[in-house]
């Protein structure tokens, strides 16, 4: 069954005076459960892509689908709904809040939902403890290496059972050993739970390791 299908997306920007094309009539199709590379140079369009599936930016023609939905008719609010509750993101640069603990920026994930506080804390400790890092709950961003950053990242995308993770260079910043540790837990995650996961990569590693790579171009789907 298919879980996302962008058909025909362009994606323009306004740049000044210039409009930069991004992205030029895109399709790709991702059923439940793949573990998918998008790969391409830096300015391939590989992050554009992601936003569209992601429900942060529209596209300027085509349409996205997701889990059924039409992003296109979607209102803003249910937009950030979707994105809450079907949707985790994981970023090259981890995007964790430097002032909570890693616990607390795993319960950030949570907190538009209807869930006691208890609850809330029991959820991103399991998973927290789901990815290694039980020893560190306490621990601020700026007390952890680069590799247990990105787990916590990978927990706070989890905590909501998402049917999609969508990671955007999410080996970028750190080192061969621990990319090839962070890719295999994204990997047994994929196999274990099942869930979706899309990538836009220049890492090797990732693409060895996807069910199917999908190579951009100058915004294009290369052949």
């Amino acid at each position: 069954m298919s879980l996302v299908e962008v058909r025909a997306a362009v994606k323009h920007y306004r740049l000044g005076h210039a409009t930069v094309i991004a992205l030029r009539g895109v399709d790709l199709e991702v059923r439940e459960g793949e573990f998918v590379a998008i790969a391409g140079p830096s300015g391939s369009g590989k992050t554009t892509l992601l936003n569209l599936i992601g429900a942060i930016e529209s596209p300027t023609v085509g349409t996205i689908t997701l889990d059924g939905l039409d992003l296109g008719m979607l209102s803003g609010d249910a937009r950030s709904e979707l994105r809450a509750n079907r949707l985790g993101f994981i970023f090259q640069r981890f995007n964790l809040l430097p002032v909570l603990t890693a616990l607390e920026n795993v319960e950030f994930a949570l907190l538009t939902k209807r869930l006691s506080a208890p609850k809330r804390r029991a959820l991103a400790q399991e998973a927290l403890e789901r990815v290694g890092l039980s020893g560190v709950l306490r621990h601020k961003p700026l007390e952890l290496s680069g590799g247990q950053q990105q787990r916590v990242a990978i927990a706070r995308a989890i905590v909501t059972s998402p049917k999609l993770i969508l990671a955007d260079e999410p080996t970028a910043n750190l080192d061969h050993e621990t990319g090839s540790q962070i890719l295999e837990l994204m990997r047994q995650l994929n196999q274990q739970r099942g869930t979706t996961f899309i990538f836009s990569t220049h890492d090797q590693q990732i693409m060895e390791m996807a069910n199917r790579t999908v190579k951009l171009w100058d915004g294009a789907v290369a052949p």
